[in-house]
């Protein structure tokens, strides 16, 4: 038994005991299951394991602590209704809006950020990481720091482009259709089930195919695919709200239908439908994703994450990781994208703690 297992353990026993004694059952209960998986682990595993288990508990409190810290900091900066509810989000809420935030940065100050250039080739190919590269470089030479930098920038803007069209043309459609009702009510609904009804992959690669992989055909075949999806929850959202009395009370005013959708409906439907536009990006940004991997996406020498990891895939043979560097930046975002939109959905269904 090592000087690292005696630690370990006695780190964590006391930690548990600790928890136990001031009451706190919701520390007590992870840290004294982490112990009892690791005992477990110890003895199948060994140190190996045990060594594993502690570097992941090290970065998920390390996460937790920023994801508290970041809470914090828009708590002080935002107004007094918004703090109110910053308090309510739970630390998972809060590290998706931190990584989206470092997100953004990335891909707004991209040229700063990055050492070299997108396409710049500055060393062999597959070279090892060093001072000058941080990650290495890829199958030509470029450093693969500086593209998943730029990559970004591509691939987060694509998908957010293509996510907006989307939601605009849904949104739009649904709701005309649950304020007019009638033939263009079921017009309307029969597109949408239309187009549902093909699988969003195979639509994208026939109109890639017919046009081309060019970023405005991209922006909208991704568009046209997840629109119907949009469309649906706003007719059934604006469906609820149109048969209430204040919106037969404006009709009777003889208010017009733009009226009725823009100071009486959208208003009103606010938080599910930016909820769903949470779901709908991360949605996009995977098949933009999928779509690059396939060689029909962002086409090269422009810096694309789904691009990356088919490009820098033989390195896995290897035993070398630096593929997966920009599936996990792709992983990563999804997840945070996620763990926001559940918060969004929890406020918006009105539950409270208790």
């Amino acid at each position: 038994m090592t000087w690292f297992v005696i630690g370990y353990y006695t780190v964590l026993l006391a930690a548990s005991c600790l928890a136990a004694y001031f009451n706190k059952r919701q520390i007590f209960l992870p840290l004294f299951s982490l112990t009892l998986v690791s005992f477990v682990l110890g003895i199948v595993g060994g140190t190996g394991a045990l060594q594993f288990v502690a570097i992941g508990a090290g970065l998920l409190a390390l996460a937790a602590m920023i994801s508290y810290g970041f809470r914090e900091f828009l708590i002080v900066l935002t107004s007094d209704e918004m703090a109110k509810e910053l308090r309510t989000a739970p630390l998972t809420a809060a590290f998706g809006m931190f990584v989206i935030f470092t997100y953004a940065v990335m891909g707004i100050f991209a040229p700063l950020i990055a050492p070299h250039g997108e396409a710049e080739v500055i060393a062999s190919a597959f070279a090892p990481a060093d001072e000058n590269m941080l990650l290495g470089a890829d199958q030509l030479g470029r450093d693969m720091f500086s593209r998943i930098v730029y990559g970004t920038r591509n691939s987060v803007g694509l998908a957010l482009t293509a996510t907006l069209l989307a939601f605009i043309l849904g949104a739009l459609a649904g709701l005309l259709a649950a304020t007019k009702g009638g033939w263009f009510d079921q017009l309307m609904g029969r597109v949408a089930d239309v187009i549902m009804s093909i699988p969003s992959l195979i639509f994208a690669l026939l109109m890639l195919s017919i046009f081309g992989p060019h970023i405005h055909v991209i922006i909208i075949a991704v568009a046209v695919i997840y629109a119907p999806r949009v469309f649906r929850l706003t007719r059934a959202v604006a469906g609820n709200i149109v048969v209430m009395d204040y919106i037969e009370a404006a009709k009777l005013r003889g208010e017009g239908t733009w009226y009725l959708i823009r100071r009486e409906i959208l208003p009103n439907s606010t938080a599910p439908l930016i909820a769903e536009f949470g779901l709908e990006f991360c949605f996009v940004f995977l098949l933009v994703a999928g779509l690059s991997f396939l060689g029909l996406g962002i086409q090269p020498p422009t810096a694309d994450w789904g691009s990356m990891v088919r490009e820098n895939a033989t390195l896995i043979s290897f035993g070398d990781i630096t593929p997966l560097i920009p599936a996990a930046a792709i992983a990563l975002l999804t997840v945070a994208v996620n763990f926001v939109v559940d918060w969004m959905l929890w406020r918006s269904a009105g539950l409270k703690e208790t």
